[in-house]
């Protein structure tokens, strides 16, 4: 039991964020997270976020549909920021490590706005 746990335990020491750390949704980081969806994911995912942007237009797969698809890795923030971090394998969607945990965190939150409810 103590080396499953300290397994366990190692596995969150690596990460950069955890989930009881994530940062809180807030007006702020929406907006900091849509400017730097402007700038760093708009050309793919479009204006809308409908995987419609010019570049994607000639990827395949096509850039994620964030109105109306599901997400690879679900739909907490916490997932979503690690996604970007990581990027897709075998998908254009590159890894966005330079973007600081914040940074991450505000585009997750802006990136699960862009939703259709």
């Amino acid at each position: 039991m103590k080396r499953l746990f300290l397994c366990t335990s190692l596995l969150f020491v690596g990460s950069s964020v955890h989930a009881a750390e994530f940062p809180a949704q807030t007006p702020a980081r929406l907006e900091a997270g849509k400017a730097l969806y402007q700038k760093n994911c708009l050309a793919c995912h479009g204006e809308k976020g409908d995987g419609a942007g010019p570049a994607g237009k000639m990827m395949k797969p096509k850039p994620r549909d964030f109105a109306h698809s599901t997400f690879v890795n679900g739909d907490k923030p916490e997932s979503i920021a690690k996604t970007i971090s990581d990027g897709l394998p075998g998908t254009a969607m590159a890894p966005f490590k330079s973007l600081s945990d914040e940074e991450r965190a505000s585009l997750a939150y802006y990136v699960l706005s862009l939703r259709k409810k």
